[in-house]
């Protein structure tokens, strides 16, 4: 069914509703008996032995749903539609005909939220009429899971475990709402459902899944191998291991993985879903596509198999694809948030505009094209021919860069869902972010997220997209430190607090920084450590180590491997050695945060002069300078924008020593790439003291920042004229044009201008004739196109 946004919309409002306790109401008294059966769980103490009655449809939909696992989807069809036509005549006589009734209307659920509805009524009613019916309260909550509903998902299975705490197929149950919403452990959660069971096999081929998603493979092939020795007929179990071999070029364990699933499941669409799925986790988007279309090809109406092909086509540029198989997707299930706010994005995606440059192809907001491009192609083009020399491979092109003015847009864009953290993505030839009025100015540097992310394209290339997520971070972290500009992550003081007290993972263990952060900054901190692990790699084994390692991934070494080939070590050793080089490096400023003891985090003796300089900055301002120098002593890498350095600046240039205040500003320009008060008060002293080509760079800086202020444009293109470059000054009067000046014709001319003074005499002439065609009588352009008759 293909349907435009708005229908969409109305649509999803329509199902998702009956996601709902009471939006069930419309299902003859569904919500009340939802009520009841909540209140029967609050008021029973202690869990009663249930009393089975006898179920007329136990068998027929035990074979619609062997059928269904078998790919039979037909037969399952049938016998599920012959047993909700007996319910609905004729009703359940009990707990277990209801529970019968609704596992049947799951089956029929395919594109049919009537069908869903009916399933959690009879659900609920099953619970209405015995309380102890769990199977009945975790189906419904895995109903709501499927459809998108986590909360009430989540209150199912709490409603289970509140009564039965070591239940484990509800600890599990909990555990899949914890990995949907990103919170809590569902790792802890899960083993709490294997130690109540150390023989349920699906928990352990979760616990397997969330290894290998981790890219733990050791630990996933040990729990995936108990799921299978706990039952042989595991597909869950299987799929993790055929998955890994097939990640890893282990033909002989995926052939192995595929009989045994095949024997279970002949219809293997699940099995290459998870796949492809798992494909995604390693960034290898074009087998991922490959992999879902044979999925589908063992069972048209998967959904799951539509998902991932469509999501992940869009990934890599295919777009009219994409989109044809999310509709697919969305038509046989109305639920899926994922599918209807990707499809919602693409219908506002049709009013951005598209501008070609050779490699690249930039997709922004119609109003904010024109600027985007002006300074992010430049800036790629530059970035492409130094990445190809170090890295010695060229990702294909063009190379697709797509803008979003809300984070919210972008969220979608990469993840389904609006939340995401991130500021910029790579899929490799097709690059995502914010564009810089996303964010606050001052929240985020946009030139540097480019080059991150464009860095990403090659070494995903280089390593045929099987280098680790986290050393692909730190390679993109380093690169953006190589551009200077103050760009890339560097050492913050909750960092350098949290290496003293021993909160950082080590090098081999990285990957959970990313995946499974113990605390809030942990991801953050990741991607500074893993860029300093590439920083120690390149200083003692050289520029030729770190593409050695991506070429030594794209072989299918694993990463005790790669170190041991490129690095000569292990990675225990690695880890021992990189403790080494970080200790080094910052001992004087670990020296200064550590607190009294090994947990305290109040930062030491740095923190406490902080506070006592700012304190006295009211009352005793020499004071106040001498503790903010012992505090830089302490830390000299810190340049934020909360630091001693930029105290220091600030104070000197009201003292009117500007030679001092530079220094100062100048640690902190150089190591803050989002400073913007700080670039702007440099860019002032500079140009006061006549250093207009230092004024430039500050000004420069600015426009990476936020790139929407004219008069930084103005200054720039001023200075730049008066430097003699020329070609600067017409790029800044261009921009001061696509931002929206409120005198256009002016600024035009301004444009026509600079266009003559860089010897580009027909594109001053044509730029003098369109404003003078809107404004006949303006003076200045009759002029100017007069001096411009003879040359």
């Amino acid at each position: 069914m293909r349907c435009s946004a708005s229908t969409r919309s109305a649509w999803l409002l329509s199902v998702v509703s009956v996601l709902t306790p009471m939006a069930l109401t419309p299902m003859a008294a569904c919500g009340q008996d939802r009520a009841a059966a909540q209140q029967a769980v609050r008021v029973m103490s202690p869990i009663a032995p249930r009393v089975l009655g006898p179920d007329r449809w136990a068998t027929e939909i035990a074979a619609a749903e062997a059928s269904t696992r078998r790919g039979e989807r037909r037969d399952a069809t049938q016998r599920a539609a012959r047993i909700a036509a007996a319910y609905e005549q004729g009703g359940a006589r009990n707990s277990d005909e209801y529970l019968s009734a609704g596992r049947a209307y799951v089956l029929l659920g395919i594109g049919n939220a009537q069908a869903v509805r009916s399933a959690l009524a009879a659900f609920d009613r099953a619970t209405a009429a015995d309380s102890n019916n769990f199977d009945a309260q975790r189906r419904a909550g895995e109903l709501f899971l499927e459809k998108y509903n986590a909360p009430d998902a989540r209150l199912s299975f709490e409603g289970i475990l509140r009564r039965s705490p070591t239940d484990a197929k509800a600890l599990l149950a909990l555990a899949r709402v914890e990995e949907f919403e990103g919170k809590g452990n569902p790792m802890a959660t899960a083993r709490l459902s294997i130690a109540s069971d150390p023989r349920y096999a699906d928990a352990l081929a979760f616990v397997a899944k969330m290894h290998r998603d981790a890219e733990a493979y050791d630990s996933a092939r040990v729990y995936a191998q108990r799921a299978i020795d706990a039952d042989s007929t595991s597909t869950a179990g299987w799929s993790v291991l055929g998955s890994m071999a097939f990640l890893n070029g282990d033909s002989a364990t995926f052939r192995k993985a595929l009989a045994a699933v095949t024997a279970v499941q002949p219809a293997l669409a699940e099995f290459y879903t998870d796949l492809a799925e798992a494909s995604v986790r390693q960034r290898r988007y074009t087998e991922s596509v490959a992999l879902a279309r044979r999925a589908i090809g063992y069972d048209s109406l998967y959904v799951p198999a539509y998902g991932v092909m469509g999501t992940n086509q869009l990934r890599i540029g295919q777009m009219a694809a994409g989109r044809t198989a999310l509709e697919r997707a969305f038509a046989l299930d109305p639920f899926n948030l994922w599918h209807k706010n990707t499809l919602d994005l693409l219908d506002k995606m049709k009013s951005f505009r598209t501008i070609d440059r050779g490699r690249f192809r930039v997709v922004a907001p119609q109003e904010e094209a024109d600027l985007l491009a002006l300074y992010v192609v430049p800036l790629l083009e530059q970035a492409y021919d130094s990445l190809a020399v170090r890295y010695g491979y060229k990702p294909p092109t063009p190379i697709r860069l797509e803008f979003y003015r809300y984070h919210a847009d972008f969220s979608v864009r990469t993840v389904g869902l609006a939340g995401l953290g991130a500021l910029g993505v790579s899929f490799g030839s097709l690059l995502a972010m914010d564009t810089p009025n996303g964010r606050a100015k001052g929240d985020f540097n946009w030139g540097s997220t480019a080059w991150h992310e464009l860095t990403h394209a090659f070494t995903l290339g280089a390593s045929d997209h099987r280098v680790p997520r986290w050393l692909s971070e730190g390679l993109s972290v380093l690169e953006e430190r190589r551009v200077g500009r103050g760009w890339g992550a560097d050492a913050t003081v909750s960092y350098v607090i949290a290496m003293a007290n021993g909160k950082l993972r080590p090098i081999s263990q990285l990957s959970d920084g990313f995946l499974r952060p113990r605390f809030p900054e942990e991801t953050q901190f990741s991607y500074y450590q893993a860029s300093l692990f590439c920083e120690m790699v390149e200083a003692s084994r050289g520029a030729a180590a770190l593409p050695a390692m991506l070429t030594a991934y794209r072989d299918g070494m694993d990463t005790p491997g790669v170190f041991q080939k490129v690095l000569g070590k292990t990675p225990a050793q690695i880890d021992v050695e990189f403790e080494a080089y970080t200790q080094r490096k910052f001992a004087q400023a670990i020296s200064a945060v550590r607190g009294t003891s090994p947990n305290d985090s109040s930062g030491g003796k740095f923190v406490a002069t902080m506070r006592e300089a700012a304190s006295k900055m009211g009352t005793d301002r020499n004071s106040a300078r001498q503790l903010f120098e012992q505090a830089r002593t302490m830390f000299p890498e810190y340049g934020g924008d909360d630091g001693p350095a930029w105290y220091l600046a600030e104070m000197a240039g009201a003292a009117g020593d500007t030679t001092l205040a530079l220094t100062m500003v100048e640690q902190v320009t150089s190591r803050n790439e989002t400073a913007w008060i700080a670039n702007m008060f440099e860019a002032n002293l500079r140009e006061k003291r006549g250093d207009k080509g230092g004024a430039i760079r500050a000004l420069d800086r600015l426009n990476w920042i936020w790139p929407y202020e004219p008069t930084v444009h103005t200054r720039l293109a001023a200075l730049a004229a008066s430097q003699g470059d020329h070609a600067r000054a017409v790029l800044e009067r261009r921009a001061i044009i696509a931002i929206g000046p409120t005198d256009l014709l002016d600024a035009r001319y301004e444009l026509a201008r600079a266009l003559r003074d860089a010897g580009d005499i027909a594109g001053a002439r044509r730029e003098l004739l369109q404003v003078l065609e809107e404004a006949p009588s303006f003076e200045k352009a009759q002029t100017l196109l007069l001096e411009l008759r003879g040359k």
